[in-house]
């Protein structure tokens, strides 16, 4: 028996990275898994692979999570087709990075409204499952730029911020249904995002690591199945680094 036999997950922001091992490493522990990306391609490439090796497990949705009617919509196709929901990891997110100065209003919009309207949305569409469900999990992958701000992301930080606010808010609106809520705030992980950086970049990054390495995308997944799991069933409203030690 797998750690989430007969449950239902719903990751968004599955089709790649972060989102895409967490998928991945819940269905290898029994889960059937929603997986979610706004990429159709995206996100059945990754149902695919994830089918393959453990069949009938996953499910490709093509979802916006920043437009709420879509997001709305899409949440009662996905209910339709498993029946319910267990746990929701809100894993969607965009960059738009520049200074402060020279941000424009759309590089703040598409940032918030993915990483933290994103979220809601998708806590909106699902809460019922959720709180019916008994034991059901609510994680929200932050960032530990939004514990300690970056220079260059001010809407990155601040929607990854406001996703720590979410999880403490909804884990005390929720606990009385024994729905608990948690955040995971990577560090520097080797994704698609960090690999279009040169070595010089890598390199001063390391150098504030304290474990002197990128974490990966398996690094996450493992922290979040913990949080996923009736091992964590007495943790609600907290944020788990998991970031070499880059936040002390």
């Amino acid at each position: 028996m797998g750690k989430l036999t007969d449950k239902v997950a719903v990751v968004t922001g599955g089709g790649r990275g972060i989102g895409k091992a967490i998928a991945h490493r819940f269905a290898a522990e029994g889960a059937k898994v929603a997986v979610v990306s706004r990429s159709e391609s995206s996100c059945q490439s990754a149902a695919d692979e994830i089918n393959q090796a453990f069949p009938d497990s996953a499910k490709a949705f093509a979802i916006d999570v920043a437009d709420t009617e879509a997001t709305i919509a899409a949440g009662k196709l996905i209910l339709e087709a498993f029946g319910k929901v267990d746990i929701l990891v809100n894993n969607a997110g965009v960059t738009r990075d520049q200074l402060a100065l020279r941000m424009t209003e759309e590089d703040w919009d598409v940032v918030l409204d993915t990483n933290l309207k994103g979220a809601f949305n998708c806590v909106k569409a699902f809460q019922r499952s959720l709180l019916k469900a008994g034991g059901a999990r609510i994680i929200n992958i932050s960032s530990v730029v939004g514990l300690m701000g970056n220079p260059g992301q001010a809407n990155y930080a601040a929607s990854k911020a406001g996703l720590l606010g979410l999880t403490k808010a909804l884990a005390k609106e929720f606990a009385a249904r024994k729905v608990t809520v948690n955040a995971v705030a990577p560090g520097f992980i080797a994704t698609d995002m960090t690999a279009e950086l040169n070595d010089a970049q890598k390199e001063t990054i390391i150098k504030n690591v304290p474990l002197g390495v990128l974490g990966s995308p398996d690094d996450i997944a493992s922290a979040t199945l913990f949080l996923a799991s009736s091992e964590a069933s007495y943790i609600t409203g907290q944020v788990l680094t998991v970031d070499g030690g880059m936040v002390m």
